[in-house]
């Protein structure tokens, strides 16, 4: 099966139905987003926002944030998913490659994830990318978290 990889660039009906249908798949406390607050997202300068499509579904997305720090410009991959119906197909592969092409072309010093260590397939997928695990915490504030 062969995957389109494209920019989101604008947010159609279609664009909102795929979120409501990946969203929950990546996330159980994520809330549903609504037009206004995609449209939003895909409007940042620093957000790139693209999709997988087989045969003319989307079935995958991911978001790429990319920013100017004093070290340089630096890329973070975000909330990749993919329908569970079109896993092992291809659609993570060519997301994270096509971002990793965007990334590299803007100039970023270096492109960065994360992926919980119980999402294997996704860690094998993205070692095979050329990702790199590094020794390295991770730290989160989350204000009212216990």
């Amino acid at each position: 099966m062969t995957v389109q990889v494209e920019v989101i660039s604008e947010i159609t009906d279609e664009v909102v139905e795929a979120f409501g249908r990946l969203l929950p798949q990546l996330s159980g406390s994520a809330p549903p987003l609504d037009r206004a607050a995609l449209e939003s997202i895909v409007s940042s300068p620093a957000i790139t926002v693209l999709v997988a499509r087989s045969s003319g579904v989307i079935t995958g997305t991911l978001t790429l944030a990319l920013f100017p720090l004093p070290t340089g410009i630096r890329a973070w991959i975000e909330d990749v998913v993919v329908d569970a119906s079109a896993r092992g197909q291809g659609a993570g592969q060519a997301l994270t490659v096509a971002a990793v092409r965007q990334a590299l072309a803007a100039g970023a010093r270096t492109v960065d994830l994360t992926s919980r260590p119980s999402r294997a397939a996704a860690g094998r997928l993205y070692e095979r990318a050329g990702f790199t695990m590094r020794d390295s915490r991770v730290y989160r504030y989350a204000p009212g978290a216990d």
